[in-house]
């Protein structure tokens, strides 16, 4: 079975715990190794016993306490070549026997899990996300992209459980301080999926094994938990998705982990 946690979400970092019965994962560490410690306490896990961190991309909000992490645990670090390239540029200390090359569109066997990486549509080298199987279960971390392409959705489509991108509300946006670069950036094919645009990419991708759906990555300043949750909700009612008895839409937080859910 896979058991998982999203640690933590949103624009000032990003970690999800995945596990099976032979062993665990971390994807991402973006928060520093203080606090990092702290979300494991929040759901009795202990980071020593990970088999590995993956990396999805060298956004901070993505990698800020991997080197902490990685040379406090003596863990394998996984992510592709041009990432790597990238994170050394930041942080050049993570010993070179922990580094371990996980490029786009390979399947690699860590920890009990059969896992999918997959190139998204984002303002990093080669930013990638993962599909977890396990005993004919199947759970998919998708941040951090711009939209969903056709191939992402034919991958990643019946999961049992989604970490799904529901980064802001438009019109919050359009109307907030930022400025306009910032925002053009965000609403370009190389930034961030809106709630709208999350909602629509969802219909094409649940199907009746799919019992969880975790909102992710939302902004602090142009989103809000219940509007993400409102705004995804009526679009996949819509589409005559039951999202009261079908598929549950979860909150996730900046600070605090998500209880523990076996898909």
């Amino acid at each position: 079975m896979i058991r998982m946690s999203v640690l933590a979400s949103g624009s000032t970092g990003n970690a999800t715990y995945v596990e099976s019965d032979k062993g665990s994962i971390l994807v991402d560490a973006g928060l520093t190794g203080k606090k990092m410690e702290e979300l494991f306490g929040q759901i009795d896990k202990q980071i020593q016993n990970l088999n590995g961190i993956l990396v999805t991309h060298e956004h901070s909000d993505h990698i800020k306490g991997l080197g902490v992490l990685a040379r406090k645990y003596k863990l394998p670090i996984y992510a592709n070549e041009k990432t790597w390239t990238a994170i050394e540029k930041k942080d050049s200390k993570i010993p070179m026997e922990q580094k371990f090359i996980f490029n786009p569109y390979e399947t690699k066997s860590i920890a009990g899990f059969d896992i999918e990486s997959f190139n998204v549509s984002h303002d990093a080298i080669d930013p990638q996300f993962y599909i977890f199987h396990n005993n004919y279960k199947k759970f998919t971390i998708l941040t951090d992209t711009g939209y969903v392409s056709n191939r992402m959705k034919g991958m990643i489509q019946g999961s049992d459980a989604f970490v799904f991108e529901s980064n802001h509300d438009v019109d919050m946006l359009r109307m907030c301080g930022y400025p306009w670069k910032t925002k053009q950036r965000i609403l370009s094919d190389m930034g961030h999926v809106s709630n709208e645009d999350a909602g629509h990419a969802m219909t094409d991708v649940i199907t009746g094994s799919t019992k969880r759906i975790y909102l992710s990555h939302l902004s602090q300043d142009n989103n809000m938990k219940d509007l993400a949750r409102m705004s995804v909700g009526q679009v996949l009612n819509e589409h005559d998705i039951d999202t009261e008895k079908e598929v549950l839409l979860c909150d996730t937080d900046k600070a605090n982990a998500t209880p523990i859910y076996t898909l």
